[in-house]
């Protein structure tokens, strides 16, 4: 195992976002002795790290590695179960050192280590009021009337598939910097969230009317096609019009320009109000750029997997500079960064990060590029 990969590991163990194929391969790297002093060194060497550490608890890491494998009902992961006994072992004798050395030096930890923001994801109801959403739990989403409209599936809203009678009703998602969210629509189309974004949508469409959504921030859109009743996105600059079809726009707020990305189908872009003149089509794999006070939308060739793997929690980045990459990292891992460096700020990366914790990022920013920087919780200073 190279270096790179085996602090890439240790930092999603630590973090509690490692996955049961990569525990086992940590485990099976702390096998050798010397490995374990790597460990014990680059923990104590890296402070950025969760603080859950802290309360380490040997058993509490068995009780864990158990209930991953209660849950597999696959009799492969059954036969091994004995194993992760094993492998919770190892890893609390490759911990032990650390938890003592963390007691030791509590003040000087907790000064270097990132603590993100936690903001609520919020639903505004179209009679005005809100309501947070836990990601974590199952319940039924009810109209002004109590009526059953649909269900929120952690980290999902599933609307009945329905048309209303009377007038539209709109709702809108809230999706805070470090979170994201799906919500289902009474047509079926299904809209991916990015951090940061504001969605308004009908809780039901109305026959005989466009589908028509309003989005600040980025989705992705898999729209339901229905040729009688078009789709159509009001995004920041442009607005998007589909039958159905796959395709992503970007349009925060602090963008200068709102891009278009289409993944699959045909979409017809437009500025202000829809003529036969100022419409512009796309065709899979290209992208449509609406730029702040210009009336031309631009048209090129693009990698669709750049702009859509966010999706997937990825985070790619293709000739960007670092003022841009770290405003994507403020909205991922929703912490705050202060580029006292303006001159790396205008610097051009290319990176692609698959859903690593932020220490893994800036680790990568620091050892490949010599950056510098100073962390207080939830400030990340640039030096």
């Amino acid at each position: 195992m190279t270096v790179k990969k085996s602090e890439r590991l240790i930092v999603k163990f630590i973090t509690n976002q490692a996955s049961q194929e990569e525990i086992e391969q940590l485990t099976e790297w702390l096998r050798e002795e010397e490995n374990q002093i790597v460990f014990k060194d680059f923990v104590q060497t890296n402070y950025a790290i969760d603080t859950a550490l802290n309360t380490f608890d040997s058993t509490e890491v068995s009780k864990q590695l158990s209930e991953r494998i209660n849950k597999e009902n696959n009799v492969f992961y059954k036969r091994r179960f004995s194993s992760y006994y094993k492998y919770a072992a190892i890893l609390i004798v490759a911990l032990g050192g650390f938890y003592f050395y963390k007691n030791s030096s509590a003040e000087q930890v907790k000064q270097n280590v990132i603590v993100p923001r936690v903001d609520e994801i919020v639903l505004q109801l179209g009679n005005g009021s809100s309501e947070t959403i836990d990601i974590s739990g199952e319940k039924n989403v009810t109209d002004k009337d109590g009526n059953i409209i649909g269900k929120q599936e952690k980290n999902r809203l599933v609307y009945n598939k329905a048309f209303a009678e009377g007038e539209l009703v709109y709702n809108t998602l809230k999706i805070p910097y470090g979170k994201k969210f799906e919500v289902q629509l009474s047509d079926g189309t299904l809209v991916h969230l990015n951090s940061g974004t504001s969605f308004k949508y009908p809780v039901q469409f109305v026959k005989k009317q466009n589908r028509e959504v309003y989005l600040t921030g980025e989705a992705y859109f898999e729209v339901t096609k229905d040729k009688s009743h078009p789709f159509t996105v009001n995004a920041q600059q442009v607005n998007v019009e589909v039958l159905g079809t796959k395709f992503n726009v970007d349009s925060y707020s602090t963008n200068s320009s709102t891009d278009v990305v289409l993944v699959e189908g045909k979409v017809s872009l437009y500025k202000d109000q829809k003529t036969t003149q100022n419409q512009v089509y796309l065709t899979p794999g290209f992208k449509g750029s609406a730029q702040q006070g210009q009336s031309e939308i631009k048209i090129e060739q693009v990698n669709t997997d750049y702009y859509t793997d966010w999706v997937k929690g990825s985070l790619v980045f293709k000739n960007a500079s670092f003022d841009d990459i770290i405003k994507k990292l403020e909205r991922q891992y929703n912490v705050t960064f202060i580029n006292r460096n303006k001159t790396l700020g205008k610097e051009i990366f290319n990176a692609r990060f698959d859903n690593e914790p932020i220490e893994v990022v800036l680790k990568y920013f620091s050892d490949s590029y010599a950056i510098d920087y100073n962390i207080d919780r939830d400030r990340i200073t640039i030096k």
